[in-house]
C-alpha cells in the first residue's frame, strides 16, 4: 500500500502553541486529489500509568473541561518544544505527583485521529515509582491523587471511568504489558 500525498497545505486557524486547523490538498495512490481536506495538528503528549514499589496505580480523580463530572486519568501533559517524549513523561510524572519511577516501558506512540491528525500521544508504564518530593503541578483543573489496586483499575477501566480515549488505552496496554512480564 501506498501513503496519501500532502500536495499542499494552507492554515485556516492558528491557536498556537495548541492547536491549528489546516486545509490540505492530499493525492490518493490512485491518482485522484481531494482539494479540501481537513486537519488538526494539536501537541505531542504522554500519558504515564506509573505503578508504585508497593504494586498500587498512581491516577487522580480529576475534572476536566471536556468531561461532564470527575474522572479518573493517570499522570500526562504536553511536550515541550525540543524535548524527548520519555524525558516528558519523567518530568510530568515528577512535577504531578512527586514521584519518580525505576523501571520506563514504552507503550508506543500514538496518533490521535487516524484521518485528521489531532496530536501524537507517547504512552509509557513507569513501574517501581516512588515519591521523593511534594508535586508541583500547574494544572488548570482540580485534581486528587488516588492510589488503587490493579482490580479496581480494572473495574474502572471497563465501568468507563476513564473518559479519556488515550488515559484507557494507556492503562489497558499497561495491563497487557504487565501481564507479558
Amino acid at each position: 500500500m501506498k501513503p496519501w500525498t500532502t500536495r499542499s497545505r494552507r492554515t485556516l486557524l492558528d491557536l498556537s502553541p495548541w492547536l491549528s486547523v489546516e486545509q490540505r490538498v492530499v493525492e490518493l495512490p490512485d491518482g485522484r486529489v481531494i482539494e479540501d481536506w481537513p486537519w488538526v495538528e494539536s501537541r505531542e503528549f504522554a500519558n504515564v500509568v506509573a505503578i508504585t514499589e508497593r504494586g498500587l496505580f498512581l491516577l487522580f480523580r480529576q475534572t476536566k473541561y471536556a468531561v461532564q463530572g470527575t474522572t479518573l486519568g493517570p499522570v500526562g501533559g504536553y511536550l515541550d518544544p525540543g524535548e524527548a517524549p520519555l524525558d516528558a513523561a519523567r518530568r510530568e510524572l515528577l512535577e504531578e505527583t512527586g514521584y519518580e519511577a525505576a523501571e520506563w516501558t514504552s507503550l508506543g506512540r500514538y496518533v490521535v485521529d487516524g484521518n485528521r491528525g489531532c496530536g501524537v500521544g507517547h504512552l509509557y508504564l513507569a513501574r517501581d515509582a516512588r515519591k521523593v518530593e511534594e508535586p508541583n503541578a500547574d494544572d488548570l483543573e482540580e485534581q486528587e491523587l488516588v492510589l488503587l489496586t490493579r482490580e479496581e483499575v480494572e473495574e474502572a477501566l471497563l465501568a468507563g471511568g476513564l473518559e479519556v480515549l488515550s488515559w484507557a488505552a494507556a492503562l489497558a496496554l499497561a495491563l497487557v504489558a504487565l501481564d507479558r512480564t
